[in-house]
């Protein structure tokens, strides 16, 4: 007897599109007849072996088609389950596996009804989310993380008990070493997936679980110059940015979730040099001071190097294209902006960044970011940045043999080049003048 269960249900109660769906079977021992028949709709393959699962994949869905199982807690990790099959289990022996009561709901295809034993449904209307039994719950910490991205993304409460459930958890060793990858994906659901980022982000102070990422953690409190940013404090500021991100998604999830995070960690250095000053508070420098901070804190949640490059320039940059338009406008500058980072993506940064705070007129981000921008895609540089005309072979060519020297006359091509745009033909005339003997 095969059942829909988990998200797919979930999803469909909620009115949210699906293209993955789980089905459990029930009442049967092997997968073999089952795979035989699924051969015949699309590509099937076999996951976990020990308890017997097949993924069956077509051009538009897939489908996870596993045995009823239960799981016992054997030892620390989360891997440290026994997973038991059997073809007598009921559906509520079960879905007792599962962490929230409106992730337990499932649908029979053969009585067309819906299995609900811990009330998921009537969680789903009253947007609750509501562990199902203590004594299962606690057996994975991560699942502190999947309240957090499930309140943020669908804008439900967490039930009182799950709560205080969950800060329990939050002091316990098993959470402090969750592996980096496993909180990561959480924390990607809750940035991609909401419409206010803020909410869950609220959730990890209100946890305790800040303490843990000590570079989100001093954003608290730490003080802004009320006339830039009457909203409030670093923290409060940097979480409306994120929810002002969501307004400019790109659609490219992989690209958005750095943009995601190059906004989590852009003032990341003011804690280190904020400052007040006759009456005034400055926190200069605070760009580059934030490089650090970001780097550090990006390491404890992913060992994906091209993922952090992409963030720590957005972060060192993020003032750059105000700095340009509120200085007599060069295309010059523009020009030596594109060298340090994709323009495309820092003006997204820089528009939430300016538009996440509550003054009172925001019309100036969008005229700075335009300007910046269509400066920028006139001169085709964006996205790719400015191309050097001048390699180190063309000084080879010129009879110049390698040397430290080559950084110094690589530098003043591109001079030439961003000041008096120059071809290349002209520059090597120059540098011959300059440093051929």
């Amino acid at each position: 007897m095969p059942i829909l269960v988990g998200g797919c249900v979930r999803d469909h109660l909620l009115n949210i599109p699906s293209k993955d769906f789980d089905i459990e079977l029930y009442n049967i021992t092997s997968l073999t007849s089952v795979e035989k028949c699924l051969k015949n709709y699309g590509n099937v393959k076999e996951v976990g072996k020990s308890f017997g699962v097949l993924l069956l994949s077509t051009p538009q869905y897939s489908f996870d088609f596993a045995l009823a199982r239960k799981e016992n807690k054997i030892e620390d990790g989360h891997k440290g389950f026994e997973v038991i099959t059997s073809s007598s289990l009921t559906y509520e022996e079960a879905a007792l596996r599962r962490d929230f009561t409106i992730n337990s709901i499932g649908y029979n295809f053969f009585e067309k009804k819906f299995l609900d034993p811990y009330r998921g449904i009537d969680d789903l209307k009253n947007k609750i989310i509501k562990h199902i039994k203590d004594e299962t719950f606690v057996e994975d910490p991560l699942r502190v993380y999947r309240a957090i991205q499930f309140a943020s993304r669908f804008d439900f409460e967490i039930d009182p008990n799950t709560k205080k459930l969950c800060k329990n958890m939050v002091k316990t060793e098993e959470f402090i070493t969750l592996p980096k990858e496993r909180v990561f994906e959480e924390l990607k659901k809750l940035f991609l997936k909401s419409s206010k980022p803020s909410k869950g982000m609220s959730i990890l102070k209100e946890f305790g679980i800040l303490k843990y990422f000590p570079e989100l953690e001093v954003l608290v409190g730490c003080i802004q110059d009320e006339e830039y940013h009457p909203e409030g404090d670093v923290w409060v500021h940097t979480l409306m940015t994120l929810d002002e991100m969501v307004k400019l998604k790109t659609g490219d999830e992989y690209r958005d979730l750095y943009l995601f995070y190059a906004l989590l960690c852009h003032d990341l250095g003011k804690p280190f040099c904020t400052k007040e000053i006759d009456g005034k508070i400055t926190s200069h420098k605070h760009e580059a001071l934030g490089v650090e901070p970001t780097q550090t804190f990006l390491n404890r949640i992913t060992n994906e190097k091209r993922f952090i490059e992409k963030v720590i320039p957005l972060v060192k940059n993020h003032l750059a294209p105000f700095q340009l338009y509120k200085a007599e406008p060069s295309t010059k500058a523009v020009k030596r902006l594109s060298l340090r980072c994709n323009i495309e993506d820092l003006c997204i940064v820089c528009l939430a960044d300016c538009k996440g705070r509550t003054i009172p007129d925001k019309k100036k981000c969008d005229d700075a970011i335009s300007w910046v921008l269509e400066k920028a895609r006139e001169m085709n540089i964006s996205e790719e940045g400015l191309k050097p005309l001048i390699q180190g072979r063309d000084l080879i060519n010129l009879g110049l043999k390698p040397s430290k020297e080559f950084k110094d006359i690589l530098d003043f091509a591109l001079n030439l080049q961003i000041d008096y745009n120059l071809d290349k033909e002209n520059i090597l005339e120059k540098i011959k003048e300059e440093y051929v003997k």
